[in-house]
């Protein structure tokens, strides 16, 4: 009876010791499936979504990330970066495309490493093209065309050797396909004719190698596709700080903030004292290096490089006359410092910034200063000597009777004479008429050393002076 009692009692125990076991076991074995939403134009926004939406699966520890993708395209920096995100993550990637992955969509696809499309939905047609949807020259066409090669070669190859000991290379996705999305002159038997950019139809895609699979959803991708039983979704959201980060990262936005940076010096130089350029500089260039330099882009030497070279051009327009070494070393360490700033360099180890991503921030910089430099000679007597902000300089007219002292009046009988400039005016500087030199100011732009002037006016005890032409 004794034994009979001990065995039920163990045997009561073991059964809990299971059903507690495998109640603990559980949550353990709930698989989490991170969901990233692509259904925007591919830009510096996406790519900084892509860097939160990965961190964030790692910290989920999830078993898979699935991008539900609907997108025209975008920008090619940007696809190419998380194209390589996505081909070195540690966690398996899938895409479920919803109805379009075009262009940048379908290079982001294809790193992949499977591809599942809604009937219906439509992946190619990557070449590369401009804001106007113009065809951009064959440069950009042969980037893409590498790219995207080297993409699809990047999920492997079966070695086939017939026969006859021939050797037949089974790609799992076919290169020249993926190649035939960019160039239209890329002839397939049976695929694609020359004339025409590939896209292919879900079918289409399952048929030549570039889709896994049809699906309706992404929970049908989950459940029927991968065969995930026992999982839960987790789905990035992205904050307003990512959106925002991401908005101001764009090459477009950052070349409008040069373009403020230096029109608002140049402003502020033709016209010292009025405080509104150099205000508008100040928040345009902290708009520009605080998102690089929280994501750990822009270092501090990079932006130390920016500040004394506006050091220098300061000493160049106000302590040292003409303008030599220290005014273009200034010129120089800005644009190199504004430069910089945009590369993912590793303090000064350049290895893992390639040319074209040097060469497009060298070109957002200059075109922003070249635009800036323009504008500023064209509209600063419109709108400082003539235009709305006349009336922010300081204008007032110190009358003799109100205590001020006269500026000699023979001043007055310099106007309509010729002279050179004996010094560099940038606005202000000093003229020769006549073996004697004066004050003066250019009425637009500099003047250089040397060059011939006219004086036009004279007004409130200042001479006022042209290119003489």
């Amino acid at each position: 009876m004794k034994k009979l009692v001990l065995i039920f009692i163990v045997s009561v125990f073991s059964a809990v010791t299971a059903f507690s076991q495998d109640d603990a076991d559980t949550p353990d074995s709930t698989k989490t499936v991170f969901v990233y939403k692509i259904f925007r134009e591919i830009g510096s926004t996406s790519w900084i979504h892509t860097q939160e939406a990965f961190r964030e699966a790692e910290e989920n520890d999830a078993c898979c990330i699935i991008l539900h993708m609907n997108t025209y395209g975008g920008q090619v920096v940007f696809a190419d970066s998380i194209r390589t995100k996505i081909l070195n993550s540690n966690i398996p990637v899938y895409v479920f495309i919803d109805n379009n992955a075009a262009s940048a969509g379908a290079l982001i696809s294809i790193a992949c490493d499977s591809i599942y499309m809604r009937p219906g939905a439509n992946i190619g047609a990557a070449t590369v093209v401009n804001q106007s949807g113009e065809k951009m020259p064959d440069k950009y066409q042969s980037y893409m065309r590498s790219t995207i090669r080297a993409t699809a070669e990047a999920h492997g190859a079966d070695t086939i050797i017939t026969a006859k000991n021939d050797t037949i290379i089974k790609w799992r996705r076919d290169p020249k396909i993926a190649e035939a999305m960019v160039d239209e002159r890329v002839y397939i038997p049976g695929v694609i004719d020359t004339g025409k950019v590939l896209t292919f139809t879900a079918l289409e895609a399952i048929k030549h190698g570039f889709c896994e699979g049809e699906a309706n959803s992404v929970k049908d991708v989950i459940e029927n596709k991968l065969k995930i039983g026992n999982y839960k979704i987790v789905e990035f959201k992205p904050s307003f700080y990512d959106g925002l980060k991401g908005f101001l990262m764009n090459p477009m936005f950052q070349g409008i903030l040069i373009l403020i940076i230096m029109g608002g010096i140049y402003f502020e130089l033709q016209t010292p004292g009025v405080g509104f350029p150099l205000l508008a500089a100040g928040i345009a260039a902290i708009l520009y290096f605080s998102p690089l330099y929280i994501d750990g882009i822009a270092e501090n030497w990079e932006i130390l490089l920016f500040i004394a070279g506006l050091v220098l051009i300061g000493l160049e327009v106000f302590v040292i006359p003409g303008f030599g070494i220290a005014g273009v070393s200034g010129i120089i360490l800005v644009i190199t410092g504004l430069t910089l700033s945009l590369l993912n360099n590793d303090a000064f180890d350049f290895s893992g910034v390639s040319f074209d991503e040097f060469f497009q921030a060298l070109a957002t910089v200059l075109t922003g200063f070249v635009i800036s430099v323009g504008l500023g000679i064209y509209l600063s007597d419109k709108l400082f000597s003539k235009g709305p902000f006349s009336r922010v300089a300081l204008q007032t007219t110190e009358d003799v009777e109100e205590g001020f002292i006269g500026v000699e009046n023979s001043l007055k009988d310099l106007v309509g004479r010729t002279g050179r400039a004996y010094t560099v005016l940038r606005p202000a500087g000093k003229i020769e008429i006549d073996d004697e030199q004066y004050d003066a100011v250019a009425e637009t732009s500099y003047i250089e050393k040397g060059e011939e002037i006219k004086v036009v006016r004279f007004a409130h005890g200042q001479l006022y002076v042209k290119k003489n032409s």
